[in-house]
């Protein structure tokens, strides 16, 4: 089980990135995906969820109305397109999956938010 996760850089508060996780190693359609951040100093956040089918997605609320959560299931790719950038999201991101008993993660991908 393999998470890569990308598209992270430096953007402007207003701007906006998207990200993407691609996955390998397992039946990515029959699974549950989470994006998390954390800044140091401080507990990795989930910000958004979305179900195995792609009918249900949660946000957290900081960044509910802002990020949308998405997935291609023939591609094994989830994306999180982030608009309406703030300093304050400024942090690693990750993709996440829970497969059995095992937790995966993706290795990370910075996103900076600076004028």
């Amino acid at each position: 089980v393999q998470l890569m996760a990308s598209g992270g850089g430096l953007v402007q508060p207003g701007g906006s990135l998207r990200l993407a996780c691609v996955a390998s190693g397992f039946r990515f359609s029959r699974y549950d995906i989470s994006w998390y951040r954390q800044v140091p100093g401080k507990e990795r956040e989930r910000i958004a969820f979305i179900s195995d089918s792609g009918d249900r997605t949660t946000y957290a609320d900081s960044v509910k109305g802002r990020f949308t959560i998405s997935r291609d299931n023939f591609k094994s790719i989830s994306y999180l397109q982030m608009n309406s950038l703030k300093p304050e999201d400024t942090a690693a991101y990750y993709c996440r999956v829970v497969v059995g008993v095992m937790t995966t993660w993706g290795q990370g991908t910075q996103v900076t938010v600076s004028s």
